[in-house]
């Protein structure tokens, strides 16, 4: 870090990683904010740790949340806030998604990136309309295309789908057992 500029003299590691993420237009990778601070990217990933744990501490309450997705971080609001914030800024509070919506964003999640063809597959059914209307509302995203017959759109996540599901990381949800759904499908068709 340089020392000649007092301002970051006087804060914390995390308080000058909250401040970059706050004015951060997007999500931020670890090594722009290491160049940015001019330390070590180690010391970086340390920091957001730190901040997270912070952030996360009941005991203060706070208002904001690390969001991490694909490598990159940025401020969030609580989840808890949610109804508050909707409010404030005017947001229709009943916004609910379709099963139709919530089968294909879970295909998504997991298996990301993934083509329509793909998802049709699963799902057993077209899923044109889902997929506009995931991209409409900016859950998910097309992520370039497939290297195949046709070089059909890959679809992956936003940053803004963490928000929706108010986590912090795709790491937070149940871990995909196929083996066990496969075990329960096999014995529902016995009964």
């Amino acid at each position: 870090m340089n020392n000649s500029t007092l301002p970051e003299r006087e804060l914390s590691l995390e308080a000058l990683l909250e401040a970059l993420l706050f004015v951060a237009p997007g999500a931020v990778s670890p090594a722009q904010l290491a160049t940015v601070l001019e330390i070590p990217l180690d010391q970086v990933e340390r920091g957001l740790e730190r901040l997270d744990g912070i952030l996360l501490d009941t005991r203060l309450n706070r208002g904001l949340r690390l969001q991490k997705h694909r490598g990159r971080f940025q401020l969030t609001t609580a989840p808890q806030a949610a109804p508050v914030i909707e409010r404030f800024l005017g947001l229709d509070t009943e916004s609910r998604l379709s099963r139709a919506a919530l089968e294909t964003l879970a295909i998504i999640i997991y298996k990301q990136p993934v083509t329509r063809p793909q998802i049709d597959g699963i799902r057993g059914v077209n899923s044109d309309g889902v997929l506009k209307s995931l991209l409409s509302k900016g859950l998910i995203q097309e992520n370039g295309r497939a290297e195949s017959v046709g070089k059909p759109i890959l679809y992956g996540t936003t940053p803004e789908l963490l928000q929706f599901l108010g986590i912090n990381s795709f790491e937070e949800l149940p871990k995909l057992n196929l083996n066990q759904s496969l075990e329960d499908n096999h014995d529902e068709n016995i009964i």
